[in-house]
């Protein structure tokens, strides 16, 4: 029999303790056993063990569980007898041993079942023997038994000296699990008042529980947001702010707005969970109690230590703690000692004390009255002032709360400038971003904190808050109009760069040029933006134009990063137009040394130049580009640089065949450009390029939504133009030929508004696929022939190998499948040129599948290899299209049960079959997915999941497959 075992509701699942778990079940299922299990408040005890009485293998055991309570006047033996009388519940013994009797005084409820009291009055000493016998007789009696003692530091010294009674000789059946807090412990500093000693034949296991780390906090994390979209970096900042303790974290979590509801989109959940919001939380109510009984028990001095340690933040010294407390330096040290044995303060590291996580340092702060917490802080500027080198973040924040406002804009605006030269950008952002979301900076400082703001966090990364902030400031009708100029310049670029939103940004551009007509060489800066050809709304003549004023707009007296920013953007734009010269230009530009101030210039020109490469087909060229970019955003420390050859990197490992561990580096990137629009972008384009080819159409519709088919206003033309082509394929595969087309037509405007054909050659394919698909062979030839004339003389192979493709559609579907397979044969060629291996199996199936209408004798064999090569990559939609199109052949496929038997071992169209259930495709998806019969699919779930040993689809889920 088995107690219940009620659990929280909501309660995440157990995080991080899977070997604890182990432990404690191999224990209670080894009678007799004595398991100790240690650990803080809030570390999981309570959670470890009922998980423990949750499972199955302990189904059968009676269930016993009390815990002691922090009374100040125990009742002697207390919490056994709460324990006890949960036997009501169960099927008692009728045959106990007499000695039993002596319970029933105790044990009212269960009097019916035990045997006559004695009659005869025993004095206190053998009383209480013959109580602890008929308490180890009563748990013997009752069979396999698990009994749980929580809060064993707060037992009362008759309930220790039982259970060390019942350790002594314990029932042969009896499980003894016992939690406790070490740092409550009485003076012994032992759970059960004495050293334990194990008794022979007894099981006897000490359980002791740390704080999670960083992987188990993301683990957790996502379990309580319903997310799997968790970053390292949120996690990391979580662990620190909880010191890793569960309770704290799922208090933390539970706190943060709209984290009640699952299923927010990934942008909703960064928003949410942002530092802003941790900041913003209240301490939980249990914590704030908890804190607030630790510090009822301080001495007068004790309280104001740690006062003054919440005032200070960070962990401090002893003389630094009593300067702020304003307490004599000799007497520091037992006030900090009378702290430490009340678990108020924790020595963090050797000599400096602060508190277990942040919401303990915070719940004291927030006891402290207004007028007392100022003068702290006035004091603790005071004390810090001295400090070499000077903290001058700590400096601000403490002149802030101790309304010393001159001095909170000294020490914030040198701090900002600090972080800037050092290159922590976001450091320098984040401060800045405080300072102008303060209502008392004055007006006097805040123009020139807001173009400070907006220099840096054009370089950054994080981009909401400051967007808020500059368009505050640019409402201020009093700011002069060459200050509202560079801000809204920077505003600009922001929103285009960082934001994604190309439009507004371009408006917001565009004005702040007319109002820095005074300042040439700073509105060329902002020319040079607009000639940017990756967003639409401008055909590349435009941007041509913009590029042409803003070198004209360059004088003698612009700076070299001016320069480079300009000259930068005239060579990316050659490049993406596919002109031969640009080679030459960005040789002649960059191949020379540069002064620091250009390093920025340099690294973003690079990253532009990358990615114009890839578009282009030129990946080795674009490696070299993306490793120099990277190395000069790294010398001159500005993370959005970084960030554009980020999502140039995820393209090149698609476009090489690099694809494992390709998809989960992609939702990395998701996770830490905090939405840079052109760089995450490109991860979704990526994620949807891999979920087609593993058959996974709804993920890939999706993830082409968010690259650009939804919003293709705002989504780089590049981008879009690949994405509505994947959609196009996607299209087509569902016999939606309609929507295609148009999909098709949507997607040709925007090029033929930009003008620039050489980054059509994914789009152009796929819209030659739809209309010949629709009957319209002639408009088709129109379009080729508008393709061909786009890419003459540029520099593009990508396009010119999927020129040749295009020919062999059209010719295929004029029935020439010679004419055909040879133009697919030169498409291929093309394509391992570059090299592209997915794109140049794809033309090798086409040709093959031409020359197979044809009767060619060895296109089998052909097509056989190319399935054999989709598999290999990682395609597995496009292997099993080769092989039903040779089953429909009459064409025998190479079985790999001739060569080899995988007895107990998943087969690889079992592995195949695996992951589609783990992602919740049904049997017949699945057949769609790999053109097999559902009662072919059928039978290979079957034999997975008995090679699996699991009985549950759900049960496949959960299985981590590994090569």
């Amino acid at each position: 029999m088995s107690g219940v075992v009620v659990h929280r509701p909501g309660a995440p699942a157990l995080v991080g303790r899977t070997g604890e778990l182990h432990t404690l079940l191999d224990a209670v299922n080894h009678p007799p056993a004595v398991v100790l299990v240690e650990g803080e408040a809030g570390i999981g005890k309570t959670r470890l063990v009922q998980e423990a009485l949750a499972h199955p293998s302990v189904a059968h055991r009676t269930v016993l569980a009390g815990t002691c309570h922090p009374i100040r006047e125990p009742f002697p033996y207390g919490p056994m007898l709460e324990v006890l009388r949960q036997l009501e519940q169960y099927s008692i013994p009728t045959n106990l041993n007499p000695v039993c009797g002596v319970l029933r005084p105790y044990l009212p409820e269960l009097s019916e079942h035990l045997p006559p009291a004695p009659e005869v009055r025993l004095d206190h000493r053998t009383e209480r023997h013959q109580l602890f016998r008929a308490v180890r007789e009563l748990l013997s009696a009752a069979g396999p038994t698990v009994l749980v003692i929580e809060d064993l530091h707060w037992a009362d010294d008759g309930s220790r000296d039982l259970i060390r009674f019942l350790i002594d000789d314990p029932p042969a059946e009896l499980a003894l699990v016992m939690t406790y807090r070490r740092e409550e412990l009485p003076a012994t500093d032992l759970p059960l008042g004495r050293a334990y000693r194990h008794t022979p034949g007894t099981t006897s296991v000490l359980i002791p529980l740390f704080p999670l780390d960083v992987s188990a906090v993301r683990s957790m994390t996502a379990t309580i947001l319903g997310r799997t979209d968790v970053s390292s970096e949120l996690a990391d900042e979580l662990r620190t702010r909880t010191a890793g303790i569960p309770f704290v974290l799922e208090e933390v979590l539970r706190a943060l707005p709209g984290t009640s509801t699952r299923g927010a989109t990934g942008a909703r959940l960064q928003a949410t969970v942002s530092r802003d919001a941790l900041d913003r939380i209240e301490v939980p109510v249990l914590l704030r109690e908890m804190m607030a009984d630790q510090m009822a028990a301080l001495t007068a001095e004790a309280t104001q230590a740690v006062r003054a340690a919440a005032v200070l933040r960070l962990p401090s010294g002893e003389t630094q703690i009593a300067d702020v407390a304003a307490v004599q330096e000799d007497a520091i040290g037992p006030s900090i000692r009378e702290a430490l044995a009340a678990g108020a303060l924790h020595e963090i590291e050797e000599g400096r004390y602060g508190f277990r996580h942040s919401l303990a340092q915070q719940a004291v702060y927030d006891s402290i009255p207004g007028p007392d917490r100022r003068e702290l802080h006035r004091r603790a500027g005071q004390a810090l002032d001295t400090a070499r080198p000077r903290p001058l973040v700590q400096l601000a924040y403490h002149a802030r709360r101790a309304e010393q406002i001159d001095k909170w804009v000294e020490h914030g605006e040198a701090a900002a400038d600090s972080a800037t030269e050092l290159g922590d950008i976001a450091s320098a952002v984040e401060i800045l971003e405080g300072m102008l979301a303060d209502s008392a900076i004055p007006r006097a400082d805040e123009s020139r904190l807001a173009i400070n703001l907006s220099r840096v966090a054009v370089v950054g990364l994080a981009h909401h808050r400051a967007v808020r902030i500059l368009r505050r400031v640019l409402r201020d009708n009093h700011l002069p109009e060459p200050v509202r100029g560079e801000i809204r310049m920077n505003l600009g670029l922001l929103l285009v760069n960082q934001g994604g939103e190309f439009q507004q940004g371009r408006v917001d551009i565009e004005i702040a040029i007319e109002e820095l007509r005074d300042q040439p060489a700073l509105a060329a800066r902002g020319m040079a933006a607009l000639a940017m050809p990756s967003w639409p709304g401008i055909s590349a003549s435009v941007n041509q134009e913009w590029i042409d004023r803003a070198l004209r707009a360059l004088d003698g007296d612009s700076a070299p990063a001016q320069r480079m920013a300009v000259r930068g953007n005239q060579v990316a734009l050659a490049m993406n137009m596919g002109d031969p010269d640009a080679w030459r230009q960005a040789e002649e530009l960059l191949d020379r040394d540069h002064p620091s101030t250009e390093l920025l210039q340099v690294a973003r020109t690079y990253g532009n130049l990358a990615d114009a490469a890839a578009w282009l087909g030129r990946y080795e060229a674009s490696q070299r580009f993306r490793a120099d970019a990277n190395r000069f955003a790294a010398d001159g420390g500005a993370p959005y640089f970084k960030t554009i050859t980020d999502g140039t990197g995820l393209r090149l490992d698609w476009h090489a065949g690099t694809w494992q561990g390709l998809a989960d580096r992609a939702r990395e990137v998701l996770l830490t450009v905090h939405g840079v629009g052109g760089t995450a972008a490109d991860a979704h384009l990526v994620l949807a390029l891999l979920a087609v080819a593993v058959g996974e159409a709804d993920d890939a519709v999706d993830h082409l939504a968010s690259a650009g088919t939804s919003t293709p206003d705002e989504a780089p033309v590049t981008v879009a133009a690949v994405a509505s082509a994947t959609l196009i394929r996607i299209l087509l595969s569902r016999g939606d030929v309609t929507e295609a087309c148009a999909e098709a037509e949507r997607a040709l405007t925007r090029i033929r508004e930009k003008g620039i054909w050489v980054w059509a050659s994914d789009l152009v394919p796929r819209a030659v696929s739809a209309m010949v698909r629709d009957g319209r062979i002639e408009q088709a030839e129109t379009l080729l022939t508008e393709f061909a004339d786009g890419i003459a003389g540029r520099d593009a192979p990508r396009a010119r190998a999927a020129q040749h493709g295009c020919i062999g559609i059209v010719a295929q579907a004029r029935n020439r499948s010679i004419e055909a397979a040879e133009a697919f044969t030169r498409a291929q060629d093309g394509y391992v040129a570059l090299p592209e291996p997915y794109l140049a199996l794809r033309a090798a199936e086409s040709a093959a599948r031409c020359r197979m209408s044809a009767g060619d004798a060895d296109a089998a064999r052909e097509l056989t290899g190319t399935a054999e090569g989709f598999a290999e990559l990682g395609a597995t939609k496009d292997a099993a299209r080769c092989r039903r199109v040779l089953r429909e052949a009459g064409i025998a496929i190479p079985s790999a049960r001739g060569r080899r038997g995988y007895g107990d071992q998943l087969s690889p169209r079992e592995r195949e079959v695996v992951r589609l259930v783990a992602n919740g495709h049904t049997n017949r998806q699945i057949a769609e997915v790999l053109f097999l019969s559902p009662r072919t699919v059928e039978q290979h779930v079957s034999k997975a999941m008995r090679k699996l040993g699991v009985s549950s689809r759900a049960e496949v889920a959960s299985i981590s497959l590994t090569d």
